[in-house]
């Protein structure tokens, strides 16, 4: 008998799959057992009756990336003979399409999430902030905005909008009225408020300004300007987050303390984007690692460990439930399972 053949009764086994939690043209990386017949013949990869590409396929490792409108989570390896049993993954379910998100979404105290059509420099679109609902019905907010870009609440419910065409912050208020919070931002991009109601901007061209609770405008700090945009999020421990895509494909996180002084609290991700902070205080950071696509959480102690793998994610945001919304540069994604959280 060929030594690289299972035997005719091994079923497969799927042991571990990783990362996480993954969107549609992500990749899940399976390790297990009788994945496939022989070395000659690949596995296939279901979930539900939908197939999956196999990326990499053997006895024992596979890579499988999700399809496009998957509904289904639990994934099954087929080696040709027998099936295994049903794994649940954690897969991304759409739940907002043809929209122009830019940078994180921004979630309300109820759970409402709001995202934009952002478009192009100087385009304008009919309908520019969206807000999404608990019942995912998709409806317009506010008056129209040119290039919306960061979203952020204030403590009043009051959604922050910038936008990076004319350098001015709006404020939408929960009524819809949308008002000129400030302006002269230079090429607004990133927002975040501290516990105190300062708001902070990321001006892409290297400034972050602070704006106080009555409007006044400091610069808070100098960084490296930006090809794209700066994203902004405050951690739990009084330091302000702070990614930016520069021409260098080894790129940093920064941390800037509340005096505006900047430094470097990870270096080495591909086209650093949106931010956010779970409920115990752990950033994560949508980005690329080591040829690998997808958001990344990074512990304070500098070790980078990968919890949702998929392309074109520009940021993140949690809901009070703890699930996760993920903004791709066409739509959003809701991943139900926070199976991370008790890393």
């Amino acid at each position: 008998m060929n030594p690289k053949r299972s035997s005719p009764n091994s079923r497969p086994v799927i042991e571990t799959v990783t990362p996480p939690a993954a969107i549609s043209g992500g990749d899940f990386e399976v390790r297990g057992r009788h994945l496939s017949i022989d070395e000659d013949h690949q596995p296939l990869a279901l979930f539900g009756s939908v197939k999956a590409r196999l990326v990499v396929g053997g006895s024992k490792y596979a890579v499988v990336r999700v399809p496009d409108d998957v509904t289904e989570s639990r994934m099954v390896m087929d080696n040709g003979r027998s099936k295994s049993e049903p794994h649940t993954c954690a897969v991304g379910l759409t739940i907002a399409e043809n929209l122009h998100p830019v940078a994180s979404p921004a979630v309300d105290a109820e759970g409402n999430v709001f995202t934009t059509r952002s478009g192009t420099r100087g385009e304008k679109v009919p309908v520019s902030i969206f807000k999404i609902d608990l019942n995912l019905d998709l409806k317009p907010v506010g008056a129209e905005i040119v290039n919306p870009t960061g979203l952020a609440f204030n403590k009043q419910g009051d959604l922050l909008v910038s936008s990076r065409n004319n350098g001015t912050i709006y404020m939408i208020r929960p009524n819809g009225q949308t008002e000129i919070y400030a302006e002269g931002m230079g090429i607004a991009t990133g927002l975040a408020l501290d516990e105190d109601g300062n708001l902070f901007v990321g001006d892409r061209t290297g400034t972050i300004f602070k704006i106080s609770p009555e409007r006044q405008i400091f610069v808070f700090a100098t960084l490296e300007p930006s090809i794209a945009a700066y994203h902004l999020v405050w951690g739990p421990n009084g330091f302000l987050f702070v990614t930016g895509p520069t021409t260098s494909s080894f790129d940093n996180v920064y941390s800037v303390s509340s005096e505006g002084e900047a430094s470097v609290y990870y270096r080495g991700l591909g086209r650093p984007q949106g931010m956010a902070i779970d409920d115990r205080g752990r950033l994560y950071v949508a980005a690329s690692h080591g040829g690998r696509k997808g958001i990344f959480r990074l512990s304070p102690n500098a070790e980078i460990s990968q919890v949702v793998s998929g392309p074109g994610i520009v940021g993140l945001a949690f809901l009070p439930t703890k699930e996760m919304v993920v903004a791709t540069g066409s739509g959003l994604y809701r991943i139900n399972s926070p199976s991370w959280t008790d890393e």
